[in-house]
């Protein structure tokens, strides 16, 4: 094999799928809770929806009526001012992870989000469970 063919063999093998790394829980959890919070901010009822788990759905058929619902019971995670993930752990094809939020009069909110596994391998977010800090300043 010619040399200069060496450096393309390697990188077309690193970008196989036997090759490619997966996510940890800490990557896959933030990769989905950061796709519905950028959903909230430009106020896109369908595309947050699209994050909830088929139960959360169920709740509330209607987009809009998910929206409003996160805008009046979780205001800090809805419009927040700073956002800051710590670490997931992942346990039967659920996810558990701690996400602090800075509302936009400096309060900090702490964040427990639960998310699921699909049968077809994507992750939705089933639940969030949001309460006042004890800590101060993120």
């Amino acid at each position: 094999m010619p040399h200069s063919l060496t450096p393309f063999l390697v990188a077309i093998l690193m970008l196989t799928p036997a090759f490619a790394s997966e996510d940890t829980p800490t990557d896959t959890a933030r990769h989905v809770i950061e796709g519905q919070l950028e959903a909230f901010a430009r106020n896109d009822a369908d595309a947050a929806y699209s994050y909830a788990a088929p139960e959360i759905q169920a709740m509330f058929p209607d987009s809009l009526e998910f929206l409003a619902m996160v805008a009046h019971h979780y205001p800090a995670v809805y419009h927040h001012k700073r956002v800051e993930f710590g670490d997931a752990a992942e346990t039967d094809g659920h996810i558990a992870e701690s996400v602090m939020f800075t509302d936009g009069d400096g309060k900090l909110w702490q964040a427990i989000y639960k998310l699921e596994k699909q049968p077809d391998g994507h992750w939705v977010i089933s639940g969030c469970v949001v309460s006042e800090s004890a800590e101060t300043g993120l």
